[in-house]
């Protein structure tokens, strides 16, 4: 079992969540739900992973709050 981190944005103009697997080309997907959207990267992932393991391009380390005086 393989775990990847998707980083989850909602889209302001159509409202759709949107995913993708960070410095994994390919990784994306959109969805109504979270619950879809998920399912959607899993069924992309799997689809790309057919073709061998990836070498990722980058790697998510996490994220920072940014403060602006």
């Amino acid at each position: 079992m393989k775990t990847y981190t998707a980083i989850i944005e909602r889209c302001p103009d159509t409202g759709l969540y949107v995913g993708f697997v960070p410095g994994f080309r390919g990784a994306h997907s959109q969805a109504e739900t979270l619950d879809e959207l998920n399912r959607n990267l899993q069924e992309v992932i799997a689809m790309l992973l057919e073709d061998g393991e990836p070498k990722l391009e980058a790697e998510f380390i996490g994220t920072q709050m940014i403060v602006i005086a």
